[in-house]
């Protein structure tokens, strides 16, 4: 039986994630874990690449798809590969290249979350000139038919520090 990721199973998902950001080390089964840093790596490729298969391989396609960035905010497994990965990254960037950090993944059962910092380096398609930014990143998984997939992301710019900033 596939857990239903409900508005109120997501705020214990996140609420637990908070929890546990300040140990910054991994929970639950070993097996998970490598399972889940591999779907990572697949996402990085996707990102590098671009590849909308590639997209809808480590996704769900269940309705409560979603992804929020400083852009907008998708819905379902089309948008997402359509407007993220198609149109922002294939269609701005000629080459990109997403580098993931100091990784906190944490599973429980069939739901599961990582934490993460990003380095992003591309070259915009209509001039060729760099563009370098640094985030951070949510990602929440549920296991389909015994295999994670992502069901959100969340990611923003890094922290804003100073007096008078990121209020």
């Amino acid at each position: 039986m596939i857990a239903k990721l409900t508005p109120l199973r997501c705020c214990l998902v996140l609420a637990a994630a908070v929890s546990f950001h300040a140990a910054g080390q991994n929970s639950g089964a070993p097996a998970d874990i490598g399972k889940i840093q591999r779907l990572l790596a697949q996402y990085a490729k996707a990102v590098d690449t671009a590849d909308v298969e590639l997209v809808r391989q480590i996704w769900s396609n269940s309705p409560e798809v979603s992804f929020i960035h400083p852009r907008g905010h998708e819905h379902g497994l089309d948008q997402v590969a359509d407007h993220v990965f198609r149109q922002l990254m294939g269609e701005t960037f000629s080459e990109r290249k997403l580098s993931i950090k100091d990784v906190s993944i944490h599973a429980y059962g069939d739901t599961a979350w990582s934490e993460f910092y990003w380095n992003f380096a591309a070259k915009l398609r209509k001039d060729g000139s760099p563009l370098a930014t640094k985030g951070r990143e949510t990602q929440i998984y549920r296991k389909e038919q015994g295999r994670w997939r992502l069901v959100h992301v969340h990611y923003s710019g890094m922290p804003v520090t100073g007096e008078g900033r990121g209020a």
